[in-house]
């Protein structure tokens, strides 16, 4: 069977090695029940949609053509150091200085991995994202994390 497109190809099999990982280490945790679900419920469901997504990208990099076949580009050493960095300083962050200054260099740092960087559009997207962060697991999820530097 030929590769018709490499992009998708290996996009297709990053996505089922990763979805494969999380649903493994999901499996030894506590799954409950949906009503109430444990520790590894939805990390297992997302590592399945991530396997069945990945699986979908493969099968449409084998059976699809694409114009050139799609090759691999040069690897952004520069965007994945920036978004890879901002992961880690808001792990670090996040008990120091709370969900929304952390999420907030975030979004800083990731914003920087973008060739065409402007400040209006990187302070619009630390904006939704520290506020959606905010709604999504202080509110919504009622999770107790601390909001600013304690």
């Amino acid at each position: 069977m030929k590769i018709k497109s490499q992009r998708d190809f290996g996009s297709g099999l990053l996505f089922l090695v990763l979805g494969g990982v999380f649903a493994t280490a999901a499996a030894d945790l506590s799954l409950g029940t949906p009503a109430e679900p444990g520790a590894g419920f939805f990390p297992l469901i997302l590592g399945m949609v991530l396997m069945a997504l990945g699986a979908l990208v493969l099968f449409k990099a084998l059976t699809l053509e694409a114009d050139g076949g799609h090759p691999l580009g040069p690897i952004a050493w520069r965007a994945l150091a920036l978004i890879v960095l901002g992961v880690v300083v808001f792990g670090v962050a996040l008990p120091r200085l709370g969900l929304l200054v952390a999420t907030a260099l975030l979004g800083l740092i990731a914003s920087l991995a973008s060739a065409g960087w402007r400040w209006r559009a990187a302070l619009v997207t630390v904006a939704v994202l520290t506020v959606g962060s905010w709604a999504v697991f202080v509110w919504g999820l009622k999770l107790d994390l601390p909001l600013w530097p304690v």
